[in-house]
């Protein structure tokens, strides 16, 4: 009984400190399982929120043809409130039925307690669809250089 009592006390006095959130692991799974298992909205809520709809609406239309049938972290590098990812995808189509290898690194960002992930692009492997190819600068950039060059400033 007394050990219960203390082991009460000791969790009620730890209750009170501030949490750091969600882990970057935590955050990952959700997402890539999200994804995977088609819970999108769990997925989404690991999107920054001004891209959820579109995220929304481009997942749901793949998910008509895409299956993701494994996904596996195969590294993880976290510096401050920054990270990146790197997710291998086993996929295919359900019209073409021929089993992908993709590896993509993913971009994460702390936002207040939340990691939200801001980027995700193909690094090899076939191309995937949803996945952003390297060679294709991701909207938040191409929104920035069209911003640059109408200032008359040199794109970055």
């Amino acid at each position: 009984m007394k050990k219960f009592l203390l082991l009460s006390l000791l969790a009620a006095g730890c209750g009170g400190l501030p949490s750091k959130g969600e882990p970057l692991i935590d955050s990952v799974m959700l997402y890539n399982d999200g994804v995977r298992w088609e819970r999108l909205t769990h997925a989404a809520a690991r999107v920054p929120p001004a891209a959820r709809e579109d995220f929304l609406d481009v997942r749901e239309e793949l998910a008509e043809d895409l299956q993701i049938s494994d996904w596996e972290v195969e590294r993880v590098r976290e510096k401050g409130s920054r990270a990146t990812v790197r997710v291998k995808y086993t996929w295919y189509l359900d019209t073409v039925g021929t089993v992908h290898e993709t590896h993509a690194d993913q971009a994460w960002e702390r936002r207040g307690k939340a990691w939200l992930l801001i980027d995700e692009q193909r690094t090899r492997g076939e191309p995937m669809p949803g996945l952003r190819e390297p060679d294709e600068p991701d909207e938040d950039d191409a929104e920035d250089d069209a911003t640059d060059e109408v200032a008359g400033a040199e794109p970055r």
